[in-house]
């Protein structure tokens, strides 16, 4: 129906809708998160924990397009590997927030720093 109420919209009007690229959906959907609400994805085993040295967003979008040879660098360089007991333990005991995404299956969690610019 191109008329409402004798009005025809012009043809430049913006859609009702704008589509996201996968990394600004990605993003859009990215928070923050503490150790305790974390605990359940560790405990299924689905926690991926990424390296402050990685871009969070990039592995995201790497693992959900199945980029494997990116995954496979950053696995062998340990910049993103399976959460260990040894982490959870060391979590327990610090207590720190993450950066967490889901890629599925997977939570992507990067530990949190609060680096205050000089």
């Amino acid at each position: 129906m191109s008329e409402l109420n004798g009005h025809t919209p012009p043809a430049n009007d913006p859609p009702a809708e704008v589509e996201l690229s996968l990394r600004d959906r990605l993003n859009a959907e990215t928070g923050v998160l503490t150790w305790e609400e974390l605990t359940p994805h560790f405990a299924r085993g689905v926690v991926l924990r990424v390296a402050n040295s990685v871009d969070l967003i990039d592995v995201a979008e790497k693992v959900i397009r199945d980029d494997k040879a990116s995954v496979e660098q950053w696995m062998q360089s340990g910049e993103l590997r399976r959460a260990t007991d040894d982490d959870a333990r060391d979590w327990v005991s610090r207590e720190p927030n993450f950066w967490c995404v889901v890629s599925a299956p997977w939570v992507l969690a990067q530990e949190k720093t609060d680096k205050v610019a000089p």
